[in-house]
């Protein structure tokens, strides 16, 4: 096991095109360290350097106390999963998790003794005398895992290793991933382009866009308190709904003034730290989630109360997404799957007061500083 400190690490190709800009992170050892964001944001580029795949252009790359930037990837322990599988057709599966120790000259009772444990752990033990044409694509999955796992690696780097398979066998190898990394203890760095793949497998998420970190946080403190609106937008599914408006405030709190409504928030803020946006233009972000149709909840939040026309309902089985036209700002709400409301209606909903985010439009930061009291 190892840690990974990276200091001020650039990627640039030939044209000064930047692909990571100033990436600076330190992974504990045996931490889960999950690095999102959209296409071309870099994440996958950080990961093929911390391999020893790309090579860097400025800054310190460590895996321990070892400053590797100059070492070939088979001197770093370090083992990576690919999104393909990358897996020799014409080896069985055994001979395919076995190669990398022959060519290590590992002797042979020590190659099968790894080989059969991996097997065991990830329950393909059956699977041993197979090629990988007679796979299907999870087995396939973790025979990767197992080629990766033999080798006792320091470090899993793994790119995008569920991104091929279906819907329902993703979230299933969601959760023997887990199993595993809590089973070996070894440092893990994955990257990925879905949010929900992030939220429930690391303990910590490095947001990025176009090269730069948005945030590093624990994927509560990102969904409670992004850092930004790209952040707020990109964490959660259905993503914040925003709504552009004028912050205002007097003896009874603060509200944010839209074109027909005057809306009490009660935001989680300390005391005076949204002084001086009095005024000002504000983006207020709200989760789908705490918008309500219900009619017990309307009736109890009368300042945080507005009307939208329904212009789809969308039935979830447990929920039910309601994608409504607010004065031509186009939200979002999850409610109740027993929802009275219809698509083509005009209904009141409410919001919930002390969910509200709040960001500078121009800049698209966080204003106010966060209380964890309330």
């Amino acid at each position: 096991m190892a840690s990974i400190t990276l200091k001020n690490i650039w990627k640039t190709y030939p044209g000064n095109v930047v692909a990571v800009n100033d990436f600076s992170i330190e992974i504990a050892n045996g931490e889960f360290v999950v690095l999102v964001g959209p296409s071309g944001c870099g994440k996958s580029t950080t990961l093929r350097m911390i391999a020893g795949l790309e090579e860097i252009s400025e800054g310190d790359l460590y895996i321990g106390d070892r400053r590797v930037n100059n070492l070939p990837p088979k001197d770093r322990d370090i083992a990576m999963v690919f999104q393909n599988y990358a897996l020799y057709p014409h080896m069985t599966v055994y001979k395919n998790m076995a190669f990398g120790l022959e060519l290590r000259h590992t002797a042979k009772n020590e190659i099968r003794e790894r080989v059969m444990e991996a097997a065991r752990v990830l329950d393909i033990e059956h699977l041993l005398d197979r090629k990988p044409r007679a796979l299907s694509g999870g087995q396939r999955q973790r025979v990767a895992l197992g080629r990766a796992m033999v080798r006792n690696p320091a470090v899993f780097l793994l790119d995008e290793p569920l991104s091929n398979l279906d819907a329902k066998l993703r979230a299933s190898m969601r959760t023997e991933l887990i199993k595993l990394h809590r089973k070996l203890g070894t440092t893990f760095v994955y990257v990925t382009h879905d949010q929900t793949e992030a939220m429930t497998m690391g303990d910590r998420i490095v947001v990025m866009k176009d090269g730069f970190i948005q945030q590093v946080d624990t994927p509560q403190n990102l969904y409670n308190t992004p850092r930004n609106i790209f952040v707020a937008g990109f964490i959660g599914s259905p993503q914040m709904n925003f709504i552009e408006g004028t912050l205002e405030q007097d003896g009874s709190g603060y509200y944010v003034a839209f074109d027909n409504d005057r809306l009490h928030i009660d935001p989680l803020v300390k005391p005076g730290s949204l002084d001086g946006y009095g005024g000002q233009k504000i983006c207020m972000g709200i989760r789908p989630e705490d918008i309500s149709d219900d009619a017990d909840t309307v009736s109890s939040r009368p300042g945080s109360v507005f009307r939208a026309a329904v212009e789809v309902a969308e039935p979830m089985g447990s929920e039910v997404y309601l994608y409504l036209n607010y004065n031509g700002t186009m939200l979002t709400a999850r409610v109740a799957p027993d929802t009275a409301s219809k698509t083509g209606a005009d209904v009141m909903f409410a919001f919930n007061a002390k969910s509200a985010h709040l960001f500078d439009p121009g800049t698209g930061t966080r204003i106010g500083q966060f209380d964890n009291s309330r």
